[in-house]
């Protein structure tokens, strides 16, 4: 199956499957499975591995259910295993309290939303969102407990601070792998300084939601307000002394050093030995693997050593369940990669190109809502894009720079169910998937919208 109708099968699709999640109390690992295995039937992917007579390789929809499924646990599994132990050692620690305390020095105790999200903001300049919202989590909750604020207006600040910086600025893999399509690969420094302009509406839009929301919807580990402003010094007495700022940092901050210290090696070029050293120690997985042995270095400074290992059972029984929704929606993100959906939207560009700013955040948002991936919405998106810019009429860097903002705002647009944000969101935020789509996929609306807004009052004057 080709065309609109693949297309209108598709939406379908998606609506069954968040009704049979939010409606029919399906588990979210059996309704993206099932729906993955009936969209990629309906779309007449073979059943299995072929050889075209032209001697093209085509995979069968068992090879691709089990690519997307394993593909998901390379890409992100140890990361959040090791993400959520980190969390789960500033806990024990009484770090992520110390950390909390820290942040409200900067900001204020009347101001914790806008404090987690310009956290997240800065922190996903360097580090994946996903592994970004895991390592900040512990923060985010310490802090509902020291404030007494809202969990889901933290949980919405915190995912929307850190999805801005994933989109609009390098060195996340998705800008750089953009400007690099659209020809601006050598002025990134220009990607940077316009991604940092075009966060300012969608920072204030997800800062606004957030607070609206946090009144509106409670997540299930959601306390009374009263009752938690008394828990909090109960809490500081029971860890006897909180670490020191820097050893409760270390966890956290040394794996961004690395992640962004590897950044800047790879964005400069720089070769050697060396520089394959700092790669190395900046891959997310290994990086995180540094900040767990920073954080058994703050259980043994604490005498807790002996609880290491039940810490790690917890840990590994928590993040069972979401890396498996997870791989569920990688599964579905692959079978639809593998329709005709792309081709047929490519084939169509020309005629959508009269849209101007709108057509590639518009193509980039379809794209996103598809299969899930942000950093293959920029990337593919970019692909489409850059023969048609002089049709466009972005011509000059400056231009071509808010094309790329604005495939960044469309890869925001929107986060659900088949995307791995969701459920690290909706998960660790402690929401059903119900309440996600009230939370994640609105903000991630409003967050799109915001930015393409800008982007567009900034198409009027930037030339």
């Amino acid at each position: 199956m080709t065309g609109l109708p693949l297309i209108f099968i598709f939406v379908l699709a998606i609506i069954l499957m968040i009704v049979s999640i939010s409606k029919w109390k399906i588990h979210p690992f059996l309704s993206i499975m099932a729906i993955s295995l009936l969209l990629g039937l309906i779309a007449g992917i073979p059943l299995v591995d072929k050889t075209l007579a032209d001697g093209t390789e085509v995979s069968g929809l068992a090879t691709i259910i089990g690519a997307g499924f394993s593909g998901t646990f390379t890409s992100i599994g140890i990361v959040i295993i090791l993400g959520a132990l980190i969390g789960n050692i500033l806990e024990k620690t009484g770090a992520a309290l110390k950390l909390a305390d820290m942040v409200i020095r900067v900001v204020g105790k009347n101001n914790p939303v806008l404090a987690v999200e310009l956290m997240g903001w800065v922190v996903s300049i360097a580090v994946f969102c996903d592994s970004g919202f895991v390592i900040l989590n512990p923060i985010r909750k310490a802090l509902v407990n020291r404030t007494a604020a809202s969990s889901v207006a933290m949980t919405v600040g915190l995912s929307s601070g850190l999805y801005i910086s994933h989109v609009f600025i390098p060195p996340t893999p998705g800008p750089i792998a953009a400007a690099s399509t659209l020809g601006i690969g050598d002025n990134l420094l220009l990607v940077m300084g316009m991604g940092t302009l075009c966060s300012i509406l969608p920072l204030i839009a997800g800062f606004s939601f957030a607070k609206y929301i946090g009144g509106k919807v409670k997540a299930d580990d959601e306390a009374d307000m009263g009752e938690v402003a008394k828990t909090y010094e109960e809490l500081v007495a029971e860890y006897g002394k909180l670490p020191g700022g820097f050893n409760a940092l270390a966890p956290i901050i040394i794996p961004i050093l690395l992640m962004a210290a590897s950044s800047i090696i790879s964005m400069a070029g720089i070769a050697g030995l060396g520089a394959d050293i700092v790669k190395f120690l900046g891959t997310p997985i290994i990086a995180l693997a540094v900040g767990t042995l920073c954080g058994i270095f703050q259980l043994m400074g604490a005498g807790k050593m002996s609880e290491f290992y039940k810490l790690t059972d917890d840990t590994l029984k928590t993040v069972g369940p979401i890396l498996f929704v997870t791989a569920a929606g990688g599964v579905l993100g692959k079978v639809i990669a593998s329709t005709d959906m792309v081709n047929y939207i490519e084939a169509h560009a020309t005629a959508l190109s009269a849209m101007g700013i709108f057509f590639p955040f518009l193509l980039s948002a379809i794209l996103k809502t598809a299969q899930g991936s942000s950093t293959v919405a920029l990337t593919t998106t970019a692909g489409i894009i850059a023969p048609l810019l002089p049709v466009l009429g972005f011509d000059s860097p400056v231009r071509v720079t808010l094309v790329v903002m604005a495939i960044g705002a469309g890869a925001m647009t929107v986060s659900h169910a088949n995307d791995s944000y969701f459920w690290v969101v909706t998960n660790f935020g402690a929401m059903t998937p119900e309440k996600g789509y009230k939370t994640q996929t609105v903000a991630t609306l409003i967050l799109g919208i915001a930015g393409i807004l800008e982007i567009f009052i900034l198409s009027l004057f930037l030339r």
